[in-house]
């Protein structure tokens, strides 16, 4: 990397040096004046509007570690974010020794990574620990308006200062600050520089598009991501490692389970479809099955299900296939029978509070419906969501159902039971469920059943999930 000689008077002498660089942030890219147009830094490249190179804001780091060994001098005005007094971790409770170890693990890379711990593992713990450790101004990224709130409560608890928040209707930035996936996504071509530590809070969710053009936009030299459930069935989670490094360190539920996490089991019930469902469902099956056997689609190749769509909009055959595929799938999800052994395990099950998992808001509205139980669907309004939660936490309602909205992001330490009705085939839906039931609580000993259409896709879904540590 070379930059502009400048003829300077030394002493007397006349002498070459090295003109300084000057980087700025401007709408969430780096601007570098100083280099030469045909050697910029790795990650520039030349912008003819403003005669100067140009970069993605998360190339900060890497120019300035790049300067430092160089000798290039460099003046930063890029750099908004502060370095922060001592801030003392206000919690009352020790760091265990994994979470211990996933800070060392973060600081001796770099201070960039992500961290894998299971739901109820404390993973905002480990979070606040590398805050206090880092001491510069931090942004906590979340995938919801629950979790944004949450976190807000939990990081003035821990620092007793008062902490910024950024969406849901609220517009406060301060240096330690809370925001969504969406409002950052909104509103870091502004704020990009402000922030010396980005932590993202369930980060196989940072992969969408345009939350990934959120974390280049930042400057932010330090990076963590946290999640319980990392692998994501698009492979994108590759994307993750080059705006937020490795995996440093990794815990697994088995690992956990009986100690810091609530013992449990997982049962498997097999579930007859009823004479009718199970003639329906053959025909719909067939009728998808020959539609793709004409087209020579094959559904396991990487490429199969966008074929099918693609092929099935293109013909009045096609659209029947289409239909029946779904027709099938909502057999196979909402059989007639699942709904009464959902009943059958509550009663086995009495008096303990329990969480049934669909896939969809039709199978959870009947759930609701059949058996008298609150539901929840992202339809629910926010004042009826947070009565429902806060009265099955004090014990005044003993089952909730709901589709896929409590997956992940809600503190639940109450819930003994989940019952899986009906969900998608990947293994990070089944983890997440899983975990909702984890937490520690006395001596709670926590189950799961999983419900499967016996003779239907599901059983095969199923075999998928439980290749799973911890479904063994």
């Amino acid at each position: 990397m070379r930059g502009a000689l400048l003829l300077t008077s030394l002493n007397g002498r006349l002498a070459w040096r090295r003109m300084a660089w000057t980087l700025r942030y401007e709408g969430g890219t780096l601007v570098l004046h100083g280099p030469e147009r045909d050697a910029l830094p790795e990650g520039f490249s030349w912008d003819d509007r403003v005669g100067a190179a140009r970069a993605h804001g998360h190339q900060y780091a890497a120019l300035v570690e790049r300067c430092r060994a160089d000798g290039t001098e460099l003046v930063d005005e890029a750099r908004a974010y502060a370095r922060l007094p001592d801030l003392r971790h206000l919690s009352t409770r020790s760091a265990r020794d994994y979470q211990r170890a996933a800070v060392e693990a973060w600081r001796a890379a770099r201070w960039r990574g992500i961290v894998v711990l299971p739901t109820g593992a404390g993973k905002s713990f480990v979070a606040e620990s590398c805050i206090a450790l880092a001491q510069r101004s931090t942004l906590v990224v979340v995938p919801t308006l629950d979790l944004m709130s949450q976190w807000y409560g939990n990081l003035h608890a821990a620092f007793g200062v008062e902490i910024g928040a950024l969406g849901g209707g609220r517009h406060e930035v301060r240096d330690i600050t809370v925001t969504t996936y969406d409002s950052a996504w909104m509103h870091m071509d502004r704020y990009g520089d402000r922030f010396g530590l980005v932590v993202f809070d369930e980060v196989h969710h940072l992969p969408a598009p345009m939350y990934l053009r959120a974390a280049m936009s930042m400057i932010a030299p330090l990076r963590l991501g946290l999640t319980a459930t990392l692998e994501r069935p698009d492979g994108r989670h590759e994307e993750l490692f080059p705006l937020v490094g490795p995996v440093v360190h990794r815990v697994e539920i088995p690992q956990l389970a009986g100690d810091f996490l609530a013992p449990y089991e997982v049962e498997v019930v097999e579930v007859a479809l009823s004479a009718d469902e199970e003639r329906r469902y053959a025909e719909l099956r067939g009728t998808y099955r020959d539609f793709v056997t004409s087209r020579r689609i094959s559904m396991r190749g990487p490429d199969g299900w966008s074929r099918f769509v693609i092929e099935a909009s293109r013909s009045r055959e096609g659209r029947a296939a289409f239909k029946a595929f779904l027709a099938a799938k909502a057999i196979a999800h909402g059989g007639e029978r699942k709904v009464e052994m959902v009943r059958q395990i509550l009663a086995a099950e009495a008096g303990r509070r329990a969480i049934v998992f669909t896939n969809d808001n039709a199978t959870a509205l009947r759930v609701s419906r059949e058996l008298l139980v609150p539901c929840i669907t992202h339809h629910t309004e926010l004042k009826e969501r947070r009565w429902i939660l806060d009265a099955f936490s004090a014990g005044e309602v003993r089952c909730i159902t709901t589709s896929r909205v409590l997956n992940e992001g809600v503190d639940l330490p109450a819930a003994e039971v989940a019952i899986i009705v009906s969900g998608t085939s990947t293994v990070r839906e089944a983890v997440q469920r899983l975990g909702r039931i984890l937490r520690p609580s006395g001596d709670k000993q926590a189950i799961l059943y999983e419900l499967v259409s016996a003779g239907t896709t599901e059983s095969a879904a199923s075999s998928r999930r439980r290749e799973h540590d911890a479904y063994r």
